[in-house]
C-alpha cells in the first residue's frame, strides 16, 4: 500500500502514538528473535513441499495509486550486444512486496537492517473467504485468530499470521483493486486483530490484497499501529489456498537497499 497523497491526510495520528510505538517496537523485537526457534522445528517436520507465494511482476501488476509500479528499459539487446539487460525502475510497495517498519514510522527499522531470522517464519493462515463475499471491505477480527486457535493450536512466536480473503486469484481482475465506481475495496486486517496478534508474540502479518487495512480504510489503523511496533507486513501475497492452515514455514526473500521501506520480494513457503 503507498499513496504519498493519502498517506499525508492521516501523518499527524502518528505523533501522539510515539510512547507506545517505542515499548511495543521492545516487544516485536523479541518476537522476531524467537521466529527462528519456532522456524527450525517446523522445518524439521516438513514433507520438502514447495509453494511460491509471489505474484509474476509486470507493469500491469494492480498497485493502490492505479500507475506502474516497475517499468522496464532494455539497455542491451542479445541479438545486437551479445547479452540481454533491462534497466529496472521500481516503486517499493507494488507487487508483492514487503512493508518495514520504516514505512509507518519516522525512525522505524529499514527493509535493509531487519533481522534475516525474523524473515523466516511458522505461516498460520486464517481465511475469511466466506466473509469476503459478502463484503469486499471484510477484515480478519480477533474473533478469528481465536477460532484459528480453537482449531489449530497456539501461533508459535515469531509467526507470520497470513489472511486468505480469495482475492490472489482476482489479481487480473479490476475487482482485485477496486469496485465498478472505482472505490478501492479489498479485505485487510482489524486494529484489533494485529493488536491481539502482537499480545501473541506474532512477528508479521501477510495479505493476499494490496494492502494490510482494508480498501475501505481512511486512517491506515493497521499500517500506523503493526509497523511501527518493529514488524512487518507483506502485500500481495499468492497461492495461499495450496498450503495447510498451519505447519508451513514462509521465507521472505526481502531487498536489502540501504534506508529501504520495502519492497519486492520472493516469498516462499515449504510444507
Amino acid at each position: 500500500m503507498c499513496n504519498a497523497c493519502i498517506i499525508e491526510g492521516v501523518r499527524q495520528t502518528v505523533q501522539s502514538r510515539r510512547s507506545f510505538f517505542a515499548k511495543s517496537a521492545a516487544a516485536g523485537a523479541a518476537a522476531l528473535a524467537a521466529s527462528m526457534v519456532s522456524a527450525k522445528t517446523t522445518l524439521a517436520q516438513s514433507s520438502g513441499k514447495t509453494v511460491d507465494l509471489t505474484h509474476t511482476y509486470d507493469d500491469k501488476f494492480p498497485t493502490f495509486d492505479g500507475k506502474p509500479g516497475i517499468l522496464f528499459d532494455k539497455m542491451y539487446d542479445f541479438k545486437k550486444d551479445g547479452y540481454n539487460l533491462y534497466k529496472l525502475t521500481i516503486f517499493e510497495h507494488t507487487g508483492t512486496h514487503i512493508d518495514a517498519p520504516g514505512h509507518f514510522a519516522e525512525n522505524g527499522t529499514s527493509v535493509a537492517d531487519l533481522d534475516a531470522q525474523s524473515l523466516i517464519c511458522p505461516l498460520c493462515i486464517v481465511d475469511i473467504k466466506a466473509k469476503a463475499k459478502d463484503d469486499v471491505n471484510a477484515t480478519v477480527a480477533k474473533a478469528d485468530i481465536e477460532a484459528w486457535v480453537s482449531a489449530n493450536g497456539e501461533i508459535p512466536k515469531g509467526a507470520c499470521v497470513a489472511m486468505n480473503s480469495g482475492w490472489g486469484p482476482k489479481v487480473s481482475e479490476t475487482s482485485f483493486r477496486n469496485t465498478p465506481d472505482g472505490k478501492l475495496a479489498f479485505p485487510g486486517f482489524s486494529k484489533e486483530a494485529t493488536d491481539y496478534l502482537a499480545e501473541l508474540g506474532a512477528a508479521a502479518i501477510a495479505v493476499d490484497t494490496m494492502s494490510l487495512d482494508p480498501g475501505n480504510s481512511a486512517d491506515f489503523a493497521v499500517h500506523y499501529s503493526w509497523l511501527p511496533s518493529g514488524r512487518y507486513g507483506i502485500e500481495n501475497i499468492a497461492n495461499l489456498d495450496a498450503l495447510p492452515a498451519k505447519g508451513a514455514t514462509v521465507f521472505v526473500g526481502a531487498p536489502k537497499h540501504r534506508g529501504g521501506t520495502g519492497g519486492p520480494a520472493r516469498v516462499l513457503a515449504t510444507f
